[in-house]
């Protein structure tokens, strides 16, 4: 399961194993750790609209051009708009992914001005006691006003498990 799947889905809220597990060690950057903590806070929305399966409040994290390249993905989606009709494509076929659990952990966080960059790992588990799947996630950011938008968004599945830090 990765973000691009996400959006659209009707699920069940099972992210409490993962949501206190939010190590953010690499906060860093010269407007403090108010950028980088608004940061994490929009990725933990952005996947809880995921599970709550509000696609417009997920996409509402996205930049207008936002680049989309993960690793089970039909190439780089380079546009916005190539991504919507992925996902449609994708949901009008019933292929829309229903998880139990999608959460970001071990979140790393640089902020440098009106830029930043999230690096991750993607938990997603169908069933709350199944087994997780991990994709390292590198996410660029702008922002935008007071809110921060995914510019381009990086994900590789994980084959074998990460071990803990």
């Amino acid at each position: 399961m990765t973000s691009a799947d996400a959006a659209g889905y009707a699920g069940q809220d099972g992210t409490a194993g993962y949501a206190g597990q939010n190590r953010t060690a690499g906060y860093a950057g010269q407007d403090g750790t108010a950028g980088a903590a608004a940061i994490a806070a929009g990725i933990d929305d952005m996947y809880e609209a995921f599970l709550a399966g509000d696609r417009p409040r997920f996409d509402g994290h996205l930049h207008p051009e936002v680049t989309t390249w993960e690793t089970h993905l039909p190439g780089p989606l380079r546009t916005r708009s190539q991504l919507d009709s992925y996902r449609d494509q994708r949901d009008a076929t019933g292929q829309r992914p229903r998880l139990a659990v999608l959460a970001a952990r071990d979140k790393h966080i640089d902020v440098w001005g009106e830029f930043g960059v999230a690096r991750y790992v993607l938990v997603a588990q169908a069933h709350a006691q199944g087994a997780p799947e991990l994709t390292r996630v590198t996410d660029v950011l702008r922002r935008a006003g007071d809110r921060w938008l995914i510019v381009h968004h990086h994900a590789e599945l994980l084959r074998e498990p990460e071990p803990a830090p």
